[in-house]
């Protein structure tokens, strides 16, 4: 079968912070558009993957880019040595075939491209194809997911009102101390104290946004060095290449952080 190939096949590992899987459940129920609004690393892809498997539908997901068409999305005419070939996009292939799309930071694609997903936002659940001279009814089972960090706002970076107003939206936020230690040590495979501190660094970290950083550090980040740490690098050391390094270029703001990670660790 052509979705197979997007079937999540074993559970993947989530720990619900609130009644998201509830809310989810109940959009999807209804085919109802779904916006995941929260920081980078929070959890909202490994949500949605959870999701798919829950709900037994296969999930295509795409990653959006500044240079992403609206082509890389529906499809395209291509070349083969027989003639001119439709070659159908992911948003395309889902809405044909009942699969969940998933836009992951949507944010990052061009305003123009976005616009070909309204129709499939409301009542008539309908995908144009320009090029082919064709109008897909979307599939019974078909439904859009988008996620959007909405520290990226600017007059450059947001969505537009009339996309946003189109969607049902879940919160996503970093877990309280606790939970985030269980998430840590979970998916790093360490022992829960050394997840502690991990914690303790990426929660002081959080509190440095808008003094040199945009971001602190994601639980993504926190997990990543509790792997390292899993393979005998040492804490500090764990923390410099997955946390200080990739955060900042600034001299004094790396120093902050490496003053955090001493205090924690």
């Amino acid at each position: 079968m052509l979705l197979d190939q997007y079937r999540i096949p074993d559970e993947p590992y989530y720990r619900a912070l609130r009644d998201e899987v509830g809310l989810f459940t109940a959009a999807y129920a209804s085919r109802m558009p779904v916006m995941l609004k929260g920081p980078t690393g929070c959890g909202k892809t490994r949500f949605i993957e959870y999701m798919a498997w829950r709900l037994a539908r296969p999930l295509i997901t795409v990653a959006c880019h500044e240079d992403m068409t609206a082509a890389d999305l529906v499809g395209r005419w291509l070349l083969d040595p027989e003639g001119t070939v439709w070659n159908d996009g992911p948003l395309t292939t889902a809405v044909r075939h009942g699969a969940i799309c998933y836009l992951d930071e949507i944010v990052e694609a061009r305003q123009d491209t976005t616009v070909v997903i309204h129709p499939l936002t409301d009542d008539r659940r309908v995908l144009p194809l320009e090029k082919r001279g064709e109008l897909i009814r979307a599939h019974s089972d078909f439904q859009l997911v988008i996620s959007y960090n909405p520290g990226y706002q600017s007059a450059i970076k947001d969505l537009k009102e009339s996309t946003k107003q189109r969607f049902a939206a879940l919160d996503f936020g970093y877990p309280e101390h606790r939970v985030e230690v269980e998430v840590v040590s979970r998916e790093a495979g360490i022992d829960p104290r050394i997840a502690d501190l991990l914690v303790k660094v990426g929660s002081h970290s959080r509190n440095l946004k808008g003094q040199g950083l945009d971001e602190g550090a994601s639980t993504r980040m926190l997990v990543n060095a509790g792997r390292l740490i899993g393979c005998g690098i040492d804490l500090k050391e764990a923390c410099e290449t997955t946390i200080v390094v990739p955060l900042t270029d600034d001299f004094d703001t790396r120093n902050a952080l490496r003053d955090v990670v001493q205090a924690c660790a």
